[in-house]
């Protein structure tokens, strides 16, 4: 079967329970990838650069994950350790450019051609010459390559200013003071620019926000990210393979159970391992509910910023309640640490089974009034309807991907697209809207949250009997493996590759949020200032699993 029409590939599927192949590519190869997938209408669901030690300590690749009918396809393209550098993809695809970016910040590879070569994760405080994911880079800085926990703590940044380097030792060679950013200036009669961020007035995390404004009509915005880069490329491979879990867990908070399954997916794909029937039912119920959740606090924080108190104060009740009974079922309010290598860590108590149904009928009441208040209050629909605009062609064109895509016209949901066990016998329906406005993210957040609401009863009801774990046995020559899930705000992609032994060479965890942020500079256009609370919150994207 040839997964990229036009392109011959020598791929080899990954024993996963999704369809993902894996191929090392020649530079024509990775042109022609892009070209092709592009014109199918296929999408990009992430780049990045992996370190290569074999081929010497400035070896590395740079590979592309590209979701095509099929399935995915993860291309791998080993470059010159003398000319670190690949053809551009932003060219096919924009949200490459500052995965581009990120990916010459860490190690130095170069997308040649690419309109847009400045900083994204290097802040001008790190180092010069500093590539935190080169073995030169970590021994410049007296590092350990592996193994080390106070090495990795200053390796991630720990107490310093945001960037990977350690924090004396990035502040005596470069100052505390990041560099100055290159703007892109609007320039006009009337036109001023009004910064906000990185230090936000609200308990969120940092991001520096430039518009461009006519009185209060927003011309341009420029997001100015990577403050919260925090070295995990790096600390991965300081774990244990059957440890590495918890920290993929804590890419994203709010998405703990989707970047922990994914990354038991890889590493369960590159061990060839099979997971009992009743622990991928755990992981879905988990999953859901860790959806459920966040629609809920997204719900009353749209409703809040548009004015309308009550609804915040109803939707926190509702995922106070909700997360309680999480923490009963699982342990965790958020359910971290639930989700680990071969299964999950503890089984599920049949009157814990019994009081999720319960809640799931007593919330699904309540969200159909809350639904109704939203639907009919003149107030709140004037300030969600036209507001954020993103059309289904914008939409397309740019790679918006999750919930926010699906608001957009954009159909992808790997549920339903590439439905992994166990959600292949659970019939997901799709939710999807083609206003792409604030108001359309809110319809499909409901339809979603319902949805989810449904297969948690069927889950409950249906889980099927026997044991909730199986043992992991790391291959021993090494392997690649993958895993990608569709979580609460999209698509969750990790790259793992193992080597002698089990260890971690590389292992690289992608958030939608790479994709959607730039999205939110096109949402904004046109839109008045006091309402990019309103839209940024309608997409709810990631700072932290973001920029890693």
């Amino acid at each position: 079967m040839q997964v990229i029409p036009g392109v011959d590939l020598e791929l080899q599927q990954l024993p996963a329970p999704l369809p993902i192949w894996h191929a090392r590519v020649s530079t024509e190869q990775w042109r022609a990838a892009a070209q092709r997938v592009a014109a199918a209408k296929g999408r990009l669901v992430a780049l990045w650069g992996a370190p290569q030690p074999d081929a010497g300590a400035n070896g590395a690749s740079v590979c592309a994950a590209y979701a095509v009918p099929p399935g995915l396809a993860w291309l791998e393209l080993a470059l010159d350790a003398q000319a670190l550098s690949y053809p551009d993809v932003a060219a096919h695809f924009p949200a490459a450019a500052r995965m581009q970016r990120a990916t010459n910040d860490l190690l130095g590879l170069v997308a040649e051609g690419a309109a847009d070569q400045r900083p994204w994760l290097d802040h001008g405080v790190w180092p010069p010459g500093y590539r935190p994911l080169r073995s030169e880079s970590i021994g410049a800085l007296g590092l350990p390559g592996a193994g080390g926990a106070a090495g990795a703590a200053r390796a991630a940044g720990a107490g310093g200013t945001g960037g990977t380097a350690g924090a004396g030792a990035t502040a005596e060679a470069s100052g505390p003071q990041p560099a100055d950013y290159p703007f892109v200036r609007v320039e006009g009669d009337g036109v001023h620019e009004i910064a906000v961020g990185p230090v936000h007035a609200g308990i969120i995390e940092p991001g520096h926000f430039r518009f461009s404004v006519v009185g209060e009509k927003v011309l341009r915005l420029e997001q100015r990210l990577g403050y919260v880069h925090k070295g995990i490329g790096q600390r991965f491979t300081q774990l244990g393979a059957l440890q590495a879990h918890r920290l993929a867990g804590r890419v994203s908070g709010d998405s703990t159970v989707a970047f922990a399954w994914a990354y038991c997916m890889a590493l369960e794909s590159a061990a060839g391992c099979t997971i009992p029937q009743r622990a991928q039912q755990l992981r879905a119920l988990m999953l859901e509910r860790e959806r459920v959740a966040n629609h809920l606090g997204d719900l009353g924080a749209i409703g809040n910023d548009a004015a309308l108190g009550i609804a915040l104060a109803q939707f926190s009740r509702l995922r106070e309640d909700w997360q309680r009974v999480s923490m009963a079922g699982f342990g965790h309010r958020l359910m971290m640490d639930n989700v680990v290598p071969g299964g999950v860590s503890a089984d599920l108590a049949p009157a814990l089974a019994a009081r999720m149904t319960l809640q799931c009928g007593a919330i699904e009441s309540e969200l159909k009034v809350l639904r109704g208040i939203y639907d009919e209050h003149a107030g709140l629909q004037d300030r969600l309807m036209g507001t954020g605009m993103v059309s289904p062609q914008l939409a397309e064109n740019l790679g918006l991907s999750g919930l926010a895509g699906r608001a957009s016209g954009q159909r992808a949901d790997l549920r339903c697209d590439h439905p992994w066990p166990p959600y292949q016998a659970l019939g997901v329906r799709r939710a999807t809207q083609d206003g792409g406005d604030v108001a359309a993210r809110v319809e499909v957040r409901f339809d979603e949250a319902f949805e989810s609401l449904r297969l948690i009863r069927l889950l409950c009801a249906g889980l099927a009997p026997g044991p909730v774990h199986a043992e992991v046995e790391l291959p021993a020559h090494g392997n690649a493996g993958a895993g990608w899930i569709e979580g609460w705000r999209g698509e969750v992609f990790v790259a793992l590759v193992l080597g002698p032994g089990g260890a971690i060479r590389h292992c690289h965890c992608h958030d939608p949020s790479w994709h959607n942020w730039p999205v939110l500079e096109h949402a904004v256009i046109g839109n008045i200032v006091p309402d990019f609370p309103l839209i940024n919150k309608s997409f709810n994207l990631s700072y932290s699993g973001h920029d890693l």
